[in-house]
């Protein structure tokens, strides 16, 4: 009888389960559920912050869809979630095994996302110089630790852990009394060097950084101990991974070659290959440089164009059409309303409409916001503009990594994955004529199945 390796996604707008069959590496059950853990901000500092309680819960709940039976036979389990972002807890009352068979979450803090923009371009100057390839941004977890320290220090003195959203999970699953993260993740929060695979511990202390809330760092895809309870009828004892990032985990499930790109077109959008294996990383940040290296697996980094504009870039503007319709009367459906956009843009095959779709900024360029330029009385038709639009997103990803960058690095074949790449031909469109390399979909990327395929490789 076959036993499964449970892949987690912790994600910043779903969690997603997956069963791995050890043997066949099939998929054998799957279940993804929304979060709906976004807090209102009422502070005025642009925080972006999640509820940990929900977050939790719909772990718990998504986990309730997967098929008992299959569960009792789990061997190993992997996390995967969203990067950057910081959770605090107390580490030897950070969640509740009451109910026996599962957790809730209990002495955390809200979760502070990716997304967080509390950390001003002044604010991020003022910081020590990380001895580290990686620039540090708003919605990095050390930055956002340096902006409790100004701005309220008293909110730290309760917490004696930290890390992101799935390292937490892995924590409570083994009780763990500390938080432990790989490379992947301690990259994402900056002052880490992944040359050394240490946090840059004497330059945070010399800035007065509570150096008691950083992970011990372990390898990416080791284990890191087993459950202490039996958790939705998986038994107690069974092995768990560290917690990987979610980025590297969509990578691993659907690049096969190293002559492989993946673009991904979700929330936001990446696109990335691998590195040589000899490469390493620059000594120091470039901040102005919009290809930045992500640790991978087994010494190998990734080449990383990492937009925050993508799919949100739509979902704004579907929000914004909706919400002038109300104001107008009328209450239209989301999904209606998008299929009708994109149908427009079909039958719109160019536009000399410009968008440049930058609402979010970017990490490399901040202060860099969105414009739509070249307006005339002939292009203010939606189909002209969805089309700009669209051209607009795989336009700004290209100017982060042009296809001509692609060719040098021996990419043959470029794998497009993401919900919003899958949902809208019109960007599937943009894409194949932005790119020479063969594009091929499909082979979706899924962190949840990545991060099993990581388990089921490694042990």
């Amino acid at each position: 009888m076959s036993n499964f390796i449970l892949g987690l996604d912790v994600g910043t707008t779903s969690v997603k389960a997956v069963l791995i069959e050890t043997d066949s590496r099939s998929v054998a059950a799957t279940h993804s559920i929304p979060t709906d853990s976004d807090l209102s901000d009422s502070s005025g500092v642009k925080a972006k912050e999640q509820d940990t309680g929900r977050i939790i819960d719909s772990v718990n709940r998504c986990l309730g869809f997967l098929p008992a039976d299959k569960l009792q036979r789990v061997s190993s389990i992997g996390l995967t979630g969203q990067m950057h972002g910081v959770l605090f807890w107390k580490a030897k009352s950070g969640c509740d095994w009451s109910n026996r068979d599962f957790f809730t979450a209990r002495d955390t803090s809200q979760l502070i996302t990716w997304q967080d923009g509390r950390c001003s371009s002044d604010f991020l100057s003022s910081l020590p110089k990380p001895d580290s390839h990686q620039s540090v941004a708003t919605g990095f977890g050390c930055a956002t630790i340096f902006w409790y320290m100004k701005h309220r220090p008293e909110f730290l003195e309760g917490f004696t852990a930290a890390g992101t959203i799935q390292d937490y999970v892995v924590s409570m699953l083994c009780g763990l009394d500390e938080c432990v993260m790989t490379p992947q993740n301690a990259a994402s929060w900056g002052f880490f060097n992944t040359s050394s695979n240490q946090w840059n511990e004497n330059i945070l202390k010399g800035a007065g950084f509570p150096l008691h809330l950083l992970p011990r760092c372990v390898s990416s895809g080791s284990l890191v101990g087993q459950t202490c309870s039996s958790w939705h009828g998986i038994p107690a004892g069974t092995p768990v991974g560290a917690a990987l990032g979610d980025f590297q985990c969509s990578v691993y499930s659907c690049m096969s070659a190293c002559t492989d790109a993946v673009l991904n077109i979700s929330t936001s959008a990446q696109l990335t290959f691998t590195m040589p294996t000899d490469f390493k990383p620059p000594d120091s940040p470039e901040p102005s440089s919009s290809i930045a290296y992500f640790p991978y697996f087994d010494s190998l980094y990734l080449a990383v164009a990492a937009s925050l504009n993508g799919g949100n870039v739509l979902a704004t503007f579907v929000e914004m059409l909706t919400a002038w319709m109300r104001e107008l009367g009328a209450e239209p459906a989301d999904s209606c309303l998008y299929e009708k956009l994109i149908n427009s843009a079909l039958s719109q095959e160019t536009s000399d409409l410009t968008v440049n779709p930058t609402i979010l900024g970017e990490r490399h360029n901040p202060l860099c916001l969105g414009q739509v330029t070249n307006i005339s009385a002939s292009n203010l038709s939606l189909g002209h503009v969805i089309r700009a639009l669209c051209h607009g997103i795989v336009s700004n990803v290209t100017s982060m990594m042009p296809a001509e960058r692609l060719q040098q690095a021996g990419v043959r074949r470029i794998v497009g994955s993401g919900s919003a790449l899958a949902r809208n031909e019109v960007l599937r469109q943009e894409v194949e004529k932005a790119f020479p390399q063969e594009m091929v979909y499909g082979q979706n990327a899924d962190s949840a199945v990545g991060v099993a395929m990581v388990l089921c490789d490694r042990l």
